[in-house]
C-alpha cells in the first residue's frame, strides 16, 4: 500500500493531544523512519519539526545528509525517502511512563502507516521500545555502544540503532554514515514477489 498524501508535516493529520505538539515530518512513503524520544531530548518544541533546534539534532541531520537520507539540513530538513518522528510527541515536562503509554497508539499507528523498510531508533529509550515491540530482541539486551550503527533483524523491518548524538565521538558519527551509506547500496527492502503464485501479471511484494 502506498500513501497518496504529499504533506510533509503531520501527513496523517493527527489532532494535537497537547501543546506544543511535534508530529512526524517527512515522506509518508519513506524507506527510512528515524525515531527519537521526545522534543525535550531531541528538539523541535519551537519549530514543530522533530530533530531541529539543538546542536545534537543538527549533528544528526548532518550525518543523515552525508549518508543520503536527507538532501539538505535545516528547519525543516529536506527529506529523501525519510520520515522523522518521536515516541512521545508532546513538548513540555519530561514524560512519565504513563505519558508514553497514553501516546503509544498514536506512535504505533504512524509506524504502521508508513511501513518503512528500515527503523532507526535514536537513543537508548527509543531503541528499547523498538527492540521490545518490533524485533525478537529483548529490550534488556540494548547496549548502545554495541548496537550503534549495526543491523538488527526486526519483525518486518530492519533496525539500525543510533546512539544519542549528544554522546557521539567522531568515530560514532563516521560509523553511522558508513553503515547507512553501505545499507543504501544493498537490497534493504528484503521483499519477495509472491505474484508468481497468483493469477495475472501484477507483482505482490511482501517482507
Amino acid at each position: 500500500m502506498k500513501n497518496v498524501t504529499s504533506r510533509r508535516h503531520n501527513p496523517f493529520g493527527f489532532e494535537a493531544p497537547c501543546e506544543p505538539f511535534v508530529p512526524g515530518y517527512g515522506d509518508a512513503n519513506a524507506h527510512f523512519h528515524v525515531i527519537g524520544d521526545h522534543p525535550g531530548v531531541h528538539g523541535g518544541a519551537e519549530s514543530g519539526v522533530p530533530f531541529t533546534g539543538t546542536p545534537a539534532a543538527e549533528r544528526l541531520q548532518g550525518a543523515l545528509l552525508d549518508a543520503g537520507l536527507l538532501t539538505a539540513t535545516g528547519t525543516p530538513p529536506t527529506v529523501e525517502k525519510t520520515y522523522l518522528s518521536y515516541l512521545y510527541m508532546c513538548g513540555g515536562d519530561p514524560p512519565t511512563e504513563a505519558d508514553y503509554a497514553d501516546l503509544e497508539p498514536l506512535f504505533d499507528t504512524e509506524v504502521r502507516a508508513i511501513t518503512a523498510h528500515v527503523l532507526l531508533p535514536v537513543g537508548e529509550h527509543a531503541t528499547r521500545h523498538v527492540f521490545a515491540n518490533m524485533t525478537a530482541e529483548p529490550a534488556s539486551s540494548v547496549d548502545m555502544e554495541v548496537h550503534h550503527a549495526t543491523e538488527i533483524a526486526g519483525s518486518g523491518w530492519l533496525v539500525f540503532p543510533i546512539k544519542d548524538p549528544v554522546e557521539w565521538t567522531d568515530e560514532d558519527e563516521a560509523a553511522l554514515v558508513s553503515a547507512l551509506t553501505a545499507l543504501r547500496e544493498t537490497d534493504y527492502r528484503r521483499e519477495a514477489d509472491l505474484g508468481r503464485f497468483m493469477p495475472g501479471e501484477d507483482p505482490y511484494l511482501v517482507r
